[in-house]
């Protein structure tokens, strides 16, 4: 689904993603994916003008697979070193991302960008974790 976000639109993509967990049976997925969605829907509102986006919602066999994608050609930027500080301005919302999540990643779109992250179900073998890297060509 495609839409504007604003400062209070991660409060009602994550109720929808609590919806779609609990009748896939996946709600013990629901802190750690509603988490990595709060701060991919944050990226969009501190970094992309006009704030326009899509969310992918989807499960299958490998568990749930979020994305959001924009049309802002800036690449996806992670703090590092002194930077991403405890006192830091931002920067810190992808590590958190990879941390509560099995893998994520951005890709370029033909006008911008979609970043994603998956979660695999709980009491499977979990699969290659996630470097958090970001593919550059197009």
């Amino acid at each position: 689904m495609g839409f504007t976000v604003s400062e209070h639109s991660a409060r009602h993509m994550r109720r929808i993603l609590r919806i779609y967990l609990a009748s896939w049976g996946l709600a013990e997925l629901t802190h750690a994916a509603e988490l990595a969605l709060t701060e991919l829907v944050s990226n969009v509102v501190r970094h992309v003008p006009g704030r326009a986006c899509s969310v992918l919602i989807l499960c299958g066999p490998g568990g749930l697979r979020v994305e959001v994608t924009d049309d802002c050609p800036s690449p996806v930027r992670m703090v590092h070193g002194e930077g991403g500080g405890e006192l830091a301005d931002g920067g810190r919302g992808l590590r958190l991302v990879g941390a509560v999540t099995d893998r994520w990643g951005a890709e370029p779109t033909a006008t911008g960008k979609t970043v994603w992250f998956e979660c695999d179900p709980p009491g499977t073998e979990p699969r290659r974790a996630s470097t958090g890297q970001v593919r550059k060509s197009l």
